[in-house]
């Protein structure tokens, strides 16, 4: 039987299976801008992405000592949403290896998800818009699971919805709330270093971080079939 056969692999979406944002950082400055205050960095936006759309209007007005209640967050999420569902993928795009290295996975035999705190519509659209799409059993965003990432059940609902195991099931993500889920439910997780967190990629808690994609396959063989991981 193929090594992977019977196992389920969860992707989180923005900064481990894409570089995506650009197009983030463009709708986040459409809103920012239409409050009269100065534009973010790319680089802020990096940190300040992988909790949900809501997280980052906070993230972002909370560096200008801005602090809104809940109707004007929204509000300000809403106005934020419109834009970037208007311009999802101009500037974003898989990152190096990927699309090779899911045929590989699922030659392997195993069954790709994606678990993402990215709305499940938009995160349905930005993939569609990449060409990815078909590579995924399902795409389990922040609204469907009664509690989204880092609780485990955002991580369980998306390996159930692609009809697998939890216990023969790895998450493959970027930061602390990816391994957060992932750890939580029980399942190994392993993180891309070049993603999306505030924290150092070998800081996080995972089980392992890697730097290219051409890796993963392997990794995933080991870990789930319960080998030894070289350290490097």
């Amino acid at each position: 039987m193929p090594p992977l056969s019977g196992c389920t692999i969860a992707f989180d979406l923005d900064g481990t299976l894409a570089e995506t944002a650009g197009d983030m950082h463009t709708a986040l400055n459409h809103v920012l801008v239409a409050e009269g205050l100065p534009q973010a960095t790319l680089s802020d936006v990096r940190n300040f992405v992988g909790a949900g759309a809501r997280a980052l209007i906070i993230r972002a007005f909370s560096v200008h000592g801005i602090h809104h209640d809940d109707a004007k967050l929204d509000q300000l999420t809403e106005a934020y949403i419109a834009a970037y569902a208007l311009d999802i993928a101009t500037h974003s795009t898989p990152f190096p290896g990927l699309v090779l290295t899911l045929e590989k996975l699922k030659s392997l035999g195993a069954t790709l998800c994606v678990c993402t705190n990215k709305r499940t519509d938009l995160s349905n659209q930005l993939l569609d818009a990449l060409g990815l799409s078909h590579h995924f059993a399902a795409v389990i965003g922040s609204d469907i699971p009664r509690n989204r990432k880092p609780h485990p059940d955002h991580y369980i609902a998306a390996i159930r919805a692609a009809h697998g195991d939890p216990a023969r099931s790895l998450m493959v993500g970027d930061s602390s709330n990816d391994v957060q889920s992932a750890k939580a439910a029980g399942a190994p997780v392993v993180v891309y270093a070049y993603g999306y967190t505030d924290t150092a990629p070998d800081l996080l808690g995972a089980d392992a971080v890697f730097k290219h994609f051409e890796e993963l396959p392997d990794l995933a063989v080991r870990i789930l079939n319960y080998q030894p991981i070289p350290r490097v």
